[in-house]
């Protein structure tokens, strides 16, 4: 059925700026092995903010043919680059991807399919992280991505992850995702929070699978988890429902099963993180302090991170 669809595939290069090279080609392999293929799409773009040195951009115009480079403006970050594939796309439906993750073989299909259904606009599928092991282990239990649901209906949802959804193009257009946000990532966590608010559900679709990779490097690691922080308190200013709460006993103990639920959901995925888990549990220490150590720098300068990130950024 979703062969039929009028789609487009819409990536950037913005991103590649953290992903290894060999991960890359793994992504785009499993893009490439996709049902219904990157060939059935009216197109797949790349937008190039000039991230990544021309030598590597034609290396995968070469291996993967269909990949059409659309250049974008120097400085050119993620989600203005993701909205700039909207508008230059052709295709009925958006489909988000990105170079830093393994796809499963059939998650072009699954998360087209629901769009037969003409009142869905939105549909999600659910991304974990990747890996196996004492850094791999604790980044499934630590990082931003929770585990599969298990789940395997259709469901109504209040949030996606831009590496894994599709929208109607006409609807996206109408309600874009903000671009001018102090966020580093974390502005389709709001726009996700405008369109529930406003009535829209967002779909989610477990049977599209999708595997992250974990912060690529010590530079990588220390960076993305201070910038969680600094996510962190610019969300709670611009979704002050989601955060706002005071500590609770209920609160803790809401959290608490949400990390024992982690737990078990990574024992079914692989059982060789329980045997990890221990080893793990530093790493997510020191992930987690980075963490509050963000948050803390970014309640007393907001936009200080964000800016010594760039400026990072700029000299490598």
């Amino acid at each position: 059925m979703s062969a039929a669809f009028n789609f487009s595939i819409v990536l950037e290069t913005e991103n590649l700026e953290t992903a290894d090279l060999a991960g890359l080609l793994r992504s785009l392999a499993s893009l490439e092995a996709q049902d219904p293929p990157p060939t059935a799409a009216n197109e797949v773009l790349l937008i190039d903010s000039g991230d990544i040195p021309e030598t590597l951009l034609a290396q995968l115009c070469q291996q993967y043919p269909w990949i059409k480079v659309c250049p974008a403006p120097p400085g050119t970050e993620y989600y203005q680059a993701k909205m700039l594939g909207a508008e230059l796309a052709t295709g009925e439906i958006i489909v988000y991807y990105d170079s830093d993750c393994i796809y499963a073989p059939d998650w072009m299909r699954k998360i087209l399919d629901p769009f037969s259904q003409p009142e869905i606009q939105v549909v999600a599928g659910e991304t974990t992280t990747n890996g196996v092991g004492i850094y791999g282990t604790a980044m499934a239990l630590g990082y931003i991505f929770p585990q599969y649901s298990g789940r395997t209906e259709l469901t109504p949802g209040k949030s996606y992850f831009l590496n894994n959804v599709a929208f109607r193009r006409s609807f996206l257009l109408s309600h874009p995702i903000p671009t001018d946000l102090p966020l580093y990532r974390g502005n389709c966590a709001v726009h996700a929070h405008e369109l529930v608010q406003s009535g829209v559900t967002i779909w989610q679709q477990p049977l599209a699978q999708v595997l992250h990779s974990p912060p690529n490097g010590l530079d990588h690691f220390f960076w993305r988890f201070l910038l969680i922080g600094h996510d962190y308190y610019w969300q709670k200013k611009l979704i002050p429902t989601a955060t706002n709460a005071e500590p609770t006993m209920s609160g803790i103990k809401g959290k608490l099963e949400i990390f024992i639920d982690r737990i078990r959901k990574m024992r079914d995925r692989d059982i060789r993180h329980l045997v990890f888990l221990p080893l793990s549990l530093p790493v997510v220490l020191i992930s987690s302090f980075l963490i509050y150590i963000g948050y803390s720098i970014t309640t007393q300068r907001p936009y200080y991170l964000l800016k010594k990130f760039n400026q990072h950024l700029n000299l490598k």
